[in-house]
């Protein structure tokens, strides 16, 4: 075994090690509980936009979109376009035609006039409407129609109803070896409190909606090493791999 291989072979003994650690796993969801209280997410932007996500999950992601090197990403929910530029950005790292799709019930001017005069805007197409709107969903396979490798995230509507039919919408554009992230499985593990105005809360939630799509497709398996190793992440059992084309 060579030495770049002697490393990454004691990374996944580390992160095997985090994750049958309960103690420290718990301290992470106490941690992550007590950041939102501060909405510590919206601290921060990636090249001038604001992105609303942590720093962890930007990490990983990074981590993914390297590996799986996907030439369309889809996500679902734009606000102020912090993410599909970051996602853009990386692509452009990758070289090639790459291109981030979002969509978005409600594109704001004021985000959309920023995200059209951004520098990675040549790689990025926005859709308004409902994820789950027949002529967006067309939109976006016409989109997506000569890409070989495709990554989607979704972070829209929280409620069960919803992520459930997006997942079921967008899973087949995703193929071998890439992924579905859904974000947000928090919330199924903090208190309702949190989210007194908004008709998502325990029990319904992006996380139970991935746990029902599971049960009848095996095209995707949790990748838990990456929430074992994250320990802070918006996304708990919400790194979907596509195993089977």
């Amino acid at each position: 075994m060579n030495k770049i291989d002697e490393f990454f072979a004691e990374v996944s003994q580390n992160i095997e090690r985090l994750g049958n650690d309960h103690d420290l796993q718990g301290l992470g969801r106490i941690l992550l509980r007590e950041m939102t209280r501060y909405k510590y997410s919206y601290n921060f932007t990636w090249m001038g936009r604001p992105m609303i996500q942590l720093p962890q999950d930007v990490i990983a992601m990074q981590e993914i979109i390297w590996k799986a090197r996907p030439d369309l990403i889809v996500e679902t929910g734009v606000a102020h376009g912090g993410s599909i530029i970051f996602y853009a950005s990386m692509l452009e790292l990758l070289g090639g035609e790459g291109r981030v799709v979002g969509v978005d019930i409600d594109i704001r001017p004021h985000n959309r006039v920023e995200i059209e005069n951004h520098p990675m805007s040549k790689r990025i197409s926005l859709v308004e409407g409902s994820s789950i709107d027949t002529q967006v969903i067309q939109k976006v396979r016409e989109l997506a129609v000569n890409s070989k490798k495709v990554l989607v995230i979704l972070d829209s509507n929280h409620t069960h109803e919803h992520v459930l039919q997006e997942l079921e919408l967008y899973s087949p554009l995703v193929t071998q070896g890439s992924y579905v992230v859904v974000f947000d499985t928090l919330i199924e593990d903090i208190p309702d409190e949190f989210f007194d105005d908004r008709p998502w809360g325990k029990g319904n939630n992006p996380k139970t909606a991935a746990q029902e799509f599971l049960k009848t497709n095996d095209r995707f398996e949790i990748d838990r090493a990456i929430s074992d190793k994250l320990l802070i992440t918006v996304a708990p059992e919400g790194y979907l791999r596509c195993i089977k084309d």
